[in-house]
């Protein structure tokens, strides 16, 4: 029986997992340096250990409403086609192994975020988690124009 490991985290209301594998590491909210013309969903750019990131907000790439940023803020820092992103999340829930037998086939009818970022749906519990790919939240173009700022930047 084969199991996966997301890191579980809330924006909103919802849960949603990222495979571990894909996860580079779990920061502390820091402000971001704003990027003129970038997408809305951008937040902008961080320094992380020498390191210039680009930072996406999920909950604006999700389009839903804004929170103001608190002590429970994380960016979950993630390799997607060979380059190193952070994901602004309201807050990580745990490190989760799911079985197999509760991960199922994203609904045709689910609704709020754009379906074609969502891997399946795992059921643990009385929980549902929305599992996310990570190489699909971010697009194509989005990387080529996201590589072009972080070169500027550093």
């Amino acid at each position: 029986m084969a199991t996966l490991q997301q890191v579980v985290f809330k924006l909103d209301k919802e849960e949603y997992g990222l495979d571990i594998m894909c996860v580079n590491g779990i920061e502390k909210y820091q402000e971001v340096v704003k990027i003129p013309n970038a997408p809305e969903y951008v937040d902008g750019i961080i320094n992380l250990r020498g390191e210039v990131l680009p930072v996406f907000s999920l909950r604006k790439k999700f389009h839903l409403s804004d929170k103001e940023n608190d002590d429970k803020t994380k960016i979950i820092v993630a390799f997607t086609n060979n380059m190193k992103v952070g994901f602004v999340v309201d807050t990580v829930v745990e490190i989760l192994n799911i079985e197999d037998e509760s991960i199922e086939a994203t609904p045709k009818i689910l609704t709020g975020i754009d379906r074609r970022y969502i891997k399946s749906v795992a059921k643990v519990d009385e929980r549902m988690i929305i599992l996310l790919d990570v190489e699909l939240v971010v697009t194509d173009e989005e990387k080529i124009s996201l590589g072009e700022v972080v070169e500027v930047a550093e």
